[in-house]
């Protein structure tokens, strides 16, 4: 659908609701410790006066990749403050266990490195993808080989040697949605991975469509403010295991104050989040009544995100915002647009990108919380932009 308004998404299926666990999940320990806030720990290693005991638990993690009990030992095996993130994003998402990544990028290496370990390094994906997603999978610098297709061809690419199924969804940039429930079923014993990054837990949990892996780019609506970088990977336990063994080996650690600022972002994930997600679905309207817009994308599950196309320069339009934000990234409690051909996709090969649906004049904006009626104004200015008017612009500031 070209757009639509949110709807509050209902309670999750566990016992609190969605936004009562984005506050307390990860927390439930603070008040009988006698703190109100989450503490941030920044030791990178801890005294143990057992060298014996110690050495069982650290042979423990290294044959089971389980979380160490009691206190912990080193800072890359482990992290209190990253520990409280990865309990309440997991809660989010539903599933059994999450591990934290300096980045998302960090926490998809981790998770094609856990299957080519397996012998399993064939990787069916489906196209839009993040850019730097595609070009790790493209470039097989993992010594990993893709095959793309769209979602109708997933079963004919499966084949002995596949270990993953990648889609994200919506896409990045077009929003195009895959049908998760569908796709996971005709990849059957092949883990499906969902990257969540657009629409997170608030509007979709791909785990409860068959999904068993979902990967976030935690740097954007995670942490929401533009102030942090990082990456989770939500799975069940025995693939949790895993992937501790590959950050412990690989060195992807989340730094605690990353880790402290990602929980504290989940607390408003909802509300922001919704907020965000009328503001854009007005916007969608607005655009696609625009005469100088050529069309519209906004996914039917809603959120944040809008990409349009121009029948004018795309680069103007970039040129020509004044409120809103031109640059990459996306997420924040401000709005930022950029042109994913000449840099968000640009890695990706242009015949590549073109078929994916990334045209030239096509604009991806992520809606912040600024009023709608000043992001609207600022809009117009910009899609009348001209280099001659530009110049002008750029004449008077100076």
């Amino acid at each position: 659908m070209d757009y639509a308004a949110p709807t509050t998404p209902a309670a999750t299926p566990t016992a609190r609701a969605l936004a009562t666990e984005a506050v307390h999940a990860g927390r439930e320990d603070l008040v009988a410790l006698g703190l109100h806030a989450a503490p941030i720990d920044l030791s990178t290693t801890y005294p143990s006066h057992d060298v014996a005991a110690e050495a069982a638990r650290i042979d423990t993690f290294a044959a089971t990749g389980a979380r160490l009990d009691g206190p912990p030992v080193y800072a890359r095996l482990d992290n209190p403050t990253t520990a409280r993130f990865e309990t309440a994003l997991a809660r989010l998402e539903g599933t059994a266990d999450a591990v934290a990544f300096a980045s998302g990028m960090a926490g998809l290496t981790a998770v094609l490195l856990v299957r080519a370990s397996l012998g399993l390094r064939h990787v069916v994906a489906v196209r839009p993808l993040y850019g730097c997603s595609d070009h790790l999978l493209d470039g097989g610098l993992l010594g990993t080989e893709v095959t793309w297709t769209d979602p109708a061809g997933v079963a004919d690419a499966i084949r002995p040697d596949t270990g993953l199924v990648m889609v994200e969804t919506p896409a990045n940039p077009t929003l195009a949605e895959t049908d998760i429930r569908a796709l996971a079923h005709v990849c059957g014993s092949v883990p499906l991975l969902v990257d969540n990054t657009f629409a997170t837990p608030v509007l979709q949990r791909p785990v409860e469509q068959g999904a068993r892996v979902v990967l976030h780019s935690a740097t954007k609506y995670l942490g929401g403010h533009g102030d942090v970088m990082g990456g989770v990977v939500a799975c069940d336990e025995e693939f949790a295991a895993a992937l501790r063994q590959v950050r412990f080996a690989t060195g992807g650690v989340l730094h605690p104050m990353a880790g402290y600022l990602l929980l504290r972002g989940l607390a408003t994930l909802p509300v922001r989040i919704w907020a965000a997600s009328v503001t854009a679905a007005e916007l969608a309207r607005r655009l696609a009544a625009d005469p100088r817009v050529a069309r519209v994308h906004y996914p039917e599950v809603g959120g944040a995100m809008v990409s349009f196309e121009v029948y004018g320069e795309p680069r103007d339009v970039i040129a020509g915002v004044r409120l809103i934000t031109p640059a990459v990234s996306l997420g924040s409690v401000d709005t930022l647009i950029q042109h994913p051909a000449s840099i968000s996709h640009r890695i990706v090969a242009e015949g590549d990108r073109r078929a994916a649906g990334v045209s030239d004049r096509l604009l991806r904006m992520s809606v912040g919380l600024e009023d709608v009626e000043d992001l609207w104004a600022d809009l117009c200015e910009a899609l009348s932009a001209t280099p001659a008017r530009l110049a002008s612009a750029r004449a008077a500031s100076v």
